[in-house]
């Protein structure tokens, strides 16, 4: 099984407890994250990013790398839950990062800056 058929899988379970699927919040966790908002999971989100930089600084004295994988995993997962939410998937990401692939990051982020830019509302409505 490759990586990305875990996150397909994992995609499909956390879209079908989306409300709209009918999503069950009294027995599915991810069900009553998505019932109480984006807010909850975007809370769980950052700090599940902390807990990944807490690890990782810990790795740096000689703790656990194993806390890092964990740790990540609850990110990734909790990513994804947003993702559903805004009626996005693993693939999206996936194919972004083949867009970046060959570009140098900081040409990459360059290009990303000026996209964005481009795209700002001017306030000439």
């Amino acid at each position: 099984m490759q990586p990305t058929d875990s996150l397909t899988t994992l995609a499909a379970i956390i879209e079908s407890r989306l409300p709209s699927q009918g999503g069950n919040a009294q027995t599915s966790y991810v069900a009553r994250l998505l019932h109480k908002g984006s807010d909850a999971f975007l809370k769980k989100i950052g700090e599940e990013a902390t807990e990944v930089v807490m690890a990782a600084k810990d790795a740096d004295h000689g703790g656990d790398k194993v806390k890092i994988v964990c740790e990540m995993a609850d990110l990734w997962f909790h990513c994804m839950i947003a993702l559903a939410h805004y009626g996005l998937s693993p693939a999206d990401v996936v194919a972004e990062l083949d867009r970046r692939s060959g570009t140098s990051g900081l040409e990459e982020k360059a290009m990303r800056k000026m996209m964005l830019r481009d795209h700002e509302p001017t306030g000439d409505s």
